[in-house]
């Protein structure tokens, strides 16, 4: 995904999907008259039958409307032709006559005509709260990796549920949210971490006070359930979709959940679908994921000191990063820049190797004596009401979905412990996360049990992309959802960390997805690819 930078509620600029684990507990009476367990259990199975009876009613009613295409708001920044309109869907799928929410969604058609069209093709870039919207725009803008794809399909890009142009949540005025600097998220101790702990919990009041009728229904299985009712309102028989990041989640909920509708399906950088991975563990999971991805930018930056002359040896370079943390913790720089935002910027690094030469560059600069770059890399334009709107949008839908689908532990002991623990040998991430992640321990609104992602009858051979090294979505997810969708294909990138490598140029991907998506054609077995290009500076 490419995924818009959030602040998370402890002052931390994130970016990505930060992702956590779910204890289903079940119990028996003390005199063993009534398995609680089993009641809640065949109670939930009631809730889920409710919802997808009310889903395929949704679905009819949508197919019959249709959607009222226009011309984009100016405001938008989608130039024609691409078409915007809204679709309405249930708040509550268990009470489809209930009501209505608007799903904001965009397309442009093929532009191989009539002749090749195979139907649209639907995109999510990953979040949970990230916008599909500018996906069209590839069109326009004559991104070569899509060309292809574009003769044979209608690109359509949408807002997923409380995200931006469709009916939004909130959890905090945006002047607020985007102002810094913020608290350094590695505690000193414990006076910090009861800070920390109240920031969190004010947070997760705010989203309830904001937001609070919609938080119950802020989940995968909705989003993904609004995805059916936007395929049939566009006239598609069955789906064909791209996910990048928690976009990969989303379609596997989403294959579980409707099997016989996917016609085709790429999957690119994978949330691990277990249940025992959603959300808490997988948060932790890329805790070591991203510290390992750092440590390989700067082994590349130290190999281009010639260059950036920040340290030749990647100890040096690290030496460089503690310091200048340490630096911006005593007195952030220019009034702005400390550890938290430090830690937002540079972030962008081990998550795309697009960003390995701008964040070396900046700090480069800052070395040589320009620290105004980097203040005005962080720097947020309190008179920007849109843009600050829309990070704070994004980061409550990260926390709301995130927080909803699934159990998390509400004893802080546990956080603690585990955090701690793991940032004795991976401290660039691993405080941050879980301070942004920390709401979800007092979370208002009732947690569900996540969906057993599986193979259902009828679902079609699934394309998975996904390299060695990625930080914000391990490889293990991919082998992990690569399992569970039986007669799926793997494309693994090797020796490479980028995200979302379906953007990337690397013709070993990027014709095994555009011989799927046009024809689709799969390799007998999983395929191997060498890396894209490192970054020069």
């Amino acid at each position: 995904m490419k995924r818009t930078a959030v602040l998370g509620s402890a002052g931390t600029l994130l970016a990505g999907t930060l992702i956590a684990t779910t204890l289903a507990a079940t119990s028996a009476s003390a005199d063993g008259r009534a398995d609680h367990g089993s009641k809640a259990q065949s109670n939930e199975q009631r809730v889920r039958d409710a919802q997808a009876a009310g889903a395929a009613l949704a679905a009819d009613r949508a197919a019959g409307k249709g959607v009222d295409w226009a011309d984009c708001p100016a405001e938008w920044s989608l130039e024609k032709p691409i078409q915007c309109g809204y679709v309405k869907v249930p708040l509550d799928y268990a009470k489809p006559n209930g009501r209505q929410i608007s799903i904001a969604v965009d397309r442009i058609d093929n532009t191989g005509g009539a002749s090749a069209r195979q139907g649209s093709l639907f995109y999510n870039p990953g979040g949970p709260g990230g916008s599909g919207m500018a996906f069209p725009r590839r069109v326009v803008t004559k991104n070569a990796i899509w060309a292809d794809a574009a003769k044979a399909y209608d690109f359509v890009g949408f807002d997923p549920r409380g995200v931006g142009r469709s009916t939004p949540i909130s959890c905090v005025d945006p002047k607020e949210f985007v102002k810094v600097p913020k608290a350094d998220p590695v505690p000193l101790g414990e006076a910090d971490k009861r800070a920390q702990r109240k920031l969190a919990a004010e947070y997760a009041d705010g989203c309830q006070e904001r937001s609070g009728w919609m938080l119950p229904h802020m989940t995968t299985p909705n989003t993904a359930r609004d995805l059916d009712v936007l395929r049939a309102a566009l006239g598609d028989r069955k789906l064909n979709y791209v996910g990048v990041s928690y976009g990969t989640y989303l379609g596997a909920v989403y294959g579980t959940l409707f099997p016989s509708h996917v016609r085709r399906m790429v999957l690119d950088s994978v949330v691990n679908p277990s249940r025992e991975k959603i959300w808490y563990q997988a948060n932790l999971d890329q805790d070591v994921a991203f510290e390992r991805r750092f440590d390989d930018w700067k082994k590349w930056v130290a190999a281009n000191d010639a260059t950036f002359h920040i340290g030749d040896t990647a100890a040096k370079v690290t030496r460089q990063w503690d310091t200048l943390r340490a630096t911006a913790a005593k007195n952030p720089i220019g009034g702005v820049v400390g550890p938290a935002e430090l830690i937002g910027l540079f972030q962008s690094a081990p998550y795309y190797d697009s960003s390995w030469v701008p964040v070396a560059s900046l700090w480069s600069d800052y070395l040589a004596g320009d620290t105004q770059a980097l203040v005005d890399a962080v720097a947020p334009d309190l008179s920007d009401t849109v843009g600050n709107a829309a990070a704070e949008n994004g980061n409550a839908v990260y926390t709301a979905v995130e927080c909803t689908d699934a159990k998390w532990p509400t004893d802080w002991r546990v956080w603690d412990r585990d955090n701690t623990r793991l940032h004795r040998d991976h401290p660039f991430l691993t405080w941050a996360n879980a301070w942004m992640n920390l709401p979800c321990a007092t979370w208002g609104t009732k947690q569900q049990t996540p969906v057993q992602v599986g193979t259902g009858r009828g679902l079609p051979p699934v394309l998975i992309a996904q390299s060695e090294r990625d930080a914000a979505t391990p490889y293990g997810g991919a082998v992990e959802l690569h399992k569970r969708f039986q007669g799926s294909r793997l494309i693994t990138e090797r020796d490479a960390g980028s995200h979302g490598i379906t953007n990337l140029a690397n013709p070993c991907v990027n014709d095994r997805v555009e011989a799927y998506l046009l024809s689709g054609d799969l390799d007998r077995r999983d395929v191997t690819c060498a890396p894209h290009a490192t970054p020069k500076p």
